[in-house]
């Protein structure tokens, strides 16, 4: 595993997800994926939503480093600058790979994002907690250990 980089985009107070079926599980995530070397997570978090999304974002702030068993993933709060959402072109929009499963970005309205399966779960209860409460200062640190 290495580290990665997202976005948490909101407009209209709907959350940028991507939605995904893989191994018989159903779940959303945040936009983003690894970084690649020589690059920032700033950049691969830019990079990433180009590639997933379909769209440019602009980098506002880093809200959380979530470390997960010895790697962080960076997550920085975005706004949209162009592009059409759902655009994107990435790879895992290539032709259909069940050990892949199933990519598809969307809306989720903010008051619907704790009644379903938003990956990782700690970041989408802050997510929506700044939502409402205004953004931090500074950025939230969070130590998880996963299975």
């Amino acid at each position: 595993m290495r580290n990665r980089s997202g976005i948490i985009l909101i407009e209209d107070n709907k959350l940028a997800l991507i939605e995904r079926h893989r191994n018989g599980l159903h779940y959303f995530i945040f936009p983003g994926g690894g970084i690649d070397e020589g690059e920032t997570p700033q950049q691969a978090a830019v990079r990433e939503a180009e590639e997933e999304l379909g769209i440019i974002v602009e980098i506002k702030q880093k809200i959380v480093e979530l470390l997960v068993n010895g790697n962080t993933q960076y997550y920085f709060l975005a706004t949209r600058i162009s592009g059409e959402f759902g655009t994107g072109t990435g790879e895992e929009y290539g032709e259909y790979n069940p050990a892949y499963g199933t990519y598809l970005p969307l809306w989720m309205p903010m008051d619907d994002v704790m009644n379903n399966n938003v990956l990782p779960r700690e970041l989408a209860e802050l997510v929506v907690r700044f939502a409402h409460e205004g953004w931090p200062q500074v950025t939230v640190t969070i130590s998880v250990e996963k299975k």
